[in-house]
């Protein structure tokens, strides 16, 4: 009698351990698999105080904090980042500040985006994320087209409306007539400067949406991405960042 509860032990030892036996290796490396694999270079100059990324199975997800990591008068006085307003007026500002908005958003691209059959139209809203943490957004405004609006907008082509700080200009803060990398658009191509790194000038085979094939300063391996079109937008002086339409297919920013 004394040697029933060993027995009753072992078989539930035996019970417990045989669904860890069941696991195959092959189930084991498909997990490995789904964590290999590298970061763009390309993802190593977004902020790292206001962009999280990392991978995820075979996606890349980037986290936003919203927040510019730059000076503008859209910070508002008093905050450190302030600066007094220049191509634009405290009156002719959009009312909103920075610090009174969550602006955080995430988006998730594929590792190698490839070229959609068809092209299609960006849309109100977020179209991508800077290097900078804040959004990118395109030549619309509202209802309407950008020139309205244009007067509200900072020395780096950016504003709030209706919550959130995006650029819809060439972000002067780090980009001016050159080859710096922008961010990243929601079909998951990278975003460039007016110039080309593989050439040092602007380049001459744009596509209707400024993009083209090439090396980048990131990369040796041609490969698709956008440029910012050396062309003036309308009377504000500077290029409008993207307006699509997306070579990709797009992927929602939330």
């Amino acid at each position: 009698m004394k040697t029933q509860p060993i027995k009753k032990i072992l078989l539930v030892l035996i019970i417990i351990t045989v669904p860890f036996s069941c696991s195959s290796s092959s189930d084991i490396d498909a997990a490995v698999e789904e964590t290999t694999g590298t970061l763009h270079n390309a993802f190593a100059v977004f902020d790292t105080d206001e962009t999280a990324i990392y991978l995820q199975g075979t996606n890349v997800v980037i986290e936003a904090t919203g927040n510019p990591n730059h000076t503008t008068p859209y910070w508002g006085s008093g905050h450190a980042k302030y600066i007094a307003p220049t191509a634009t007026s405290e009156e002719d500002m959009t009312p909103s500040r920075i610090p009174g908005f969550d602006g955080s958003a995430s988006l998730t691209v594929s590792q190698n985006p490839s070229l959609a059959s068809s092209t299609s139209n960006t849309s109100l809203g977020a179209i991508g994320i800077a290097v900078s943490g804040a959004a990118i957004f395109n030549d619309q405004e509202g209802n309407g087209a950008l020139d309205e609006a244009a007067v509200t907008l900072d020395y780096t082509g950016a504003h709030i409306g209706p919550q959130e700080y995006h650029y819809h200009l060439e972000p002067r803060a780090w980009s001016d007539d050159d080859d710096h990398l922008i961010g990243i658009i929601s079909d998951g191509f990278f975003i460039y400067g007016r110039k080309c790194n593989a050439t040092g000038t602007y380049p001459t085979d744009l596509d209707t949406s400024g993009g083209h094939t090439s090396t980048t300063q990131h990369t040796v391996t041609a490969e698709y991405h956008y440029h910012i079109i050396n062309e003036i937008y309308s009377t504000t002086a500077s290029y409008i960042l993207f307006a699509g339409p997306y070579k990709g297919a797009p992927n929602a920013i939330n």
